[in-house]
């Protein structure tokens, strides 16, 4: 694996807000467009300069078409028109500007966001993500709730919060303990990032297309019928690009289910340092680079995760960001990697094992405004 690397993480919000029933739309913002084909709804987000990083607005605005069209359309397609990430980050340093300046309001950002991420995983029709390029964090959260998630070999998938003092979030407790493997785990502690056709084969995409038919993929789906035939064309793309992706050496031939096996962190450590193989040793040093209480608290949220739903996986996540942003790891991790970019994080504890437990359960308390989610 190559060094660890600076990441931008995505971190999105959204509000709950309903639009008139229309035909054709437009957003009030060029960052993120809308449109009825025939009946279908249509959504590209549009800032490709900043790797479509999502913000408050285009949240909204991407909720209230949600709720209008769930009623009206037959699927809904997202999609960008960047051809280097669908959604690769948003904007945790306003969040963390807030904290310091002694706003209230912060955690509504993240009670927005996690509003919009479970009726996207509720959605009573289809959604297809086209996953093309960067797809992190929050991007996540905007895709892997909906019913279809089509990759291409330039698609990057990765959780990456842990390096900057964060949880896996947007549901992340949720989806990631279900992945085959222990995938879910090697995932959360390493920030890994998944390519290609890897991203199909961990299960996080449900069809794949070669990037070079992404636009005729997209003008057969914007010209069916009904939602009927939905699942027979996504699966007609994937057989036809699954010849030369399947070539692509895997990162999923490593033994991640038996070094990844240990519920805890130490544990992991200690089964990658008794294996001693150089990929074994790579995947420790890396895990030593994040912030030791982010990857105990990520630790204990993915074993609570295995038995929640994603409402209850959402909930937590709320509850535990309470402290995890204003008095954890979070605020040293955005200043060393995301505004002076030093990457040179003091961790508070700085070792595993000064975190102690009692620390960890402090954080697990229900927020004094608990998420609601309806």
């Amino acid at each position: 694996m190559s060094r660890t690397r600076s990441i931008r993480i995505t971190v999105l919000a959204a509000g709950i807000q309903l639009v008139k029933k229309m035909t054709t739309s437009s957003a009030t913002s060029s960052d993120v467009l809308f449109e009825t084909v025939g009946n279908k709804g249509v959504i590209t987000l549009n800032r490709p300069k900043a790797l479509n990083a999502v913000t408050l607005p285009m949240i909204k605005e991407i909720t209230s078409h949600l709720q209008a069209w769930k009623s009206t359309a037959a699927f809904v397609l997202m999609r960008s028109s960047s051809e280097k990430a669908f959604c690769a980050g948003g904007d945790v340093v306003d969040v963390m500007q807030k904290v310091t300046r002694g706003e209230n309001d912060w955690s509504d950002f993240f009670r927005l966001e996690y509003a919009m991420n479970h009726l996207i995983g509720t959605y009573p029709i289809p959604q297809v993500a086209l996953i093309h390029g960067i797809t992190m964090g929050g991007g996540v959260g905007l895709s892997i709730h909906g019913k279809y998630r089509v990759a291409t070999e330039k698609t990057i998938f990765a959780m990456p919060e842990t390096l900057i003092g964060m949880i896996p979030d947007v549901g992340a407790t949720y989806f990631l303990p279900r992945l085959k493997g222990n995938l879910g785990r090697f995932l959360a502690f390493t920030g890994h990032r998944l390519i290609g056709y890897d991203v199909l084969r961990a299960g996080i995409a449900t069809h794949f297309c070669d990037s070079e038919k992404i636009k005729d993929l997209q003008n057969d789906l914007l010209a069916l019928k009904d939602a009927t035939g939905l699942e027979k064309l996504l699966e007609s793309y994937t057989e036809s690009s699954a010849r030369k992706s399947t070539e692509q050496e895997s990162i999923l031939n490593s033994n991640i289910e038996a070094l990844f096996c240990e519920d805890s962190v130490e544990g992991v450590i200690s089964t990658l340092e008794s294996d001693g193989s150089k990929w074994a040793l790579e995947q420790r040093d890396t895990i030593r680079k994040m912030s030791p209480t982010a990857l105990k608290l990520s630790a204990r949220l993915f074993n609570e995760g295995k038995n929640l739903s994603l409402k209850e996986a959402l909930i937590l996540e709320f509850d535990v960001l309470q402290k995890a942003v204003p008095d954890g790891d979070c605020r040293e991790g955005i200043r060393a990697r995301l505004i002076d970019k030093d990457n040179k994080p003091k961790w508070n504890p700085s070792r595993l094992e000064d975190v102690e437990d009692s620390y960890i359960d402090s954080f697990f308390v229900k927020a004094e405004r608990p998420l609601e989610i309806h």
